[in-house]
């Protein structure tokens, strides 16, 4: 009897810790419960949050980068004017060059917007008074083809000097300088004229301008009879000539003379090229700007 009454003592008690340890547990998860609860109502608020911050972070910095690709756009639609533009400088010359003589004004100053029309013109040429322009390249035919046969110097190209001489008119008291054509370096000194033009000819030559001196080139030494460019001021001052000058044609090449035709009419024109770059890069920082500043924020 004894031994019962233990026993059912035994079961009560572990009974009730069993049920104390059910209760502690029910506790506890009700705890964990509130814990995940709380935690799922406050993490709205933390993205509420962050997320205004991120709009914010735009601001001076990310307006300042967006200016990028809208400099680069605006210096790709600046280019393509400039390449219209030289497009159509180039065809005026062209034009210019290919029509027919004009005749050279009595009055002077009607040649400042002539530039590259070719004039005629009827005289003497004054050897006596003859001087060089250079080192200039040769160019071949005045158009960047090979040059015809015939000429005194067969160089394809080379480094060389102009050579002017004043040329006085018949129909007028009138001195100009024409630019006979192209002579090698190696001649500067020997070369020798044997058809030298001393009767009176007709000559057709392209109207040309005072020259802006290079940056890197010497300056001009009347006084040594050094000319590196076109100073038409100071060689007519030199050669007893008005400031008028002229380059005679391809065609006017003597057999035993300078090349004539050294009258570039070829602009450089490197707008396209400058055209697509500025383009590509207003395309590659614009999507730059995109994919940091827009795409990532989040949508509100």
């Amino acid at each position: 009897m004894k031994f019962m009454t233990k026993m059912f003592g035994n079961l009560r008690h572990i009974k009730c810790a069993f049920d104390r340890r059910s209760y502690l547990l029910s506790l506890d998860n009700v705890n964990v419960q509130a814990r995940y609860k709380t935690k799922n109502i406050a993490r709205p608020k933390a993205i509420e949050i962050n997320k205004y911050k991120h709009q914010e972070s735009t601001g001076i910095l990310g307006y300042c980068l967006l200016s990028v690709p809208v400099l680069t756009f605006a210096l790709g639609t600046w280019q393509i004017k400039r390449w219209l533009w030289k497009l159509d400088l180039i065809d005026n010359m062209k034009q210019r060059t290919s029509a027919e003589p004009i005749s050279l004004p009595s009055n002077l100053d009607e040649l400042q917007d002539k530039e590259y029309y070719r004039v005629k013109v009827k005289g003497r040429f004054l050897y006596e008074k003859e001087f060089l322009i250079g080192p200039r390249s040769l160019i071949l035919d005045g158009a960047g083809v090979a040059e015809k046969g015939g000429a005194m110097f067969s160089h394809r190209s080379g480094t060389g000097y102009y050579v002017v001489t004043p040329f006085k008119l018949e129909d007028q008291d009138l001195t100009i300088m024409v630019n006979r054509g192209w002579i090698p370096k190696s001649h500067r000194y020997t070369y020798v004229n044997e058809n030298k033009m001393t009767d009176v000819v007709e000559i057709v030559g392209i109207i040309r301008g005072t020259e802006k001196r290079p940056i890197f080139m010497a300056k001009n030494a009347p006084a040594k009879g050094v000319w590196h460019y076109r100073d038409l001021d100071a060689m007519a001052k030199k050669a007893d000539a008005e400031p008028v000058y002229i380059e005679l044609l391809h065609e006017y090449t003597t057999p035993q003379g300078p090349i004539g035709g050294q009258t570039k009419i070829s602009l450089r024109n490197e707008h396209l090229s400058y055209i697509i770059t500025w383009f590509a890069l207003s395309a590659c920082t614009g999507y730059m700007w995109f994919q940091h500043f827009i795409r990532k924020r989040p949508i509100v």
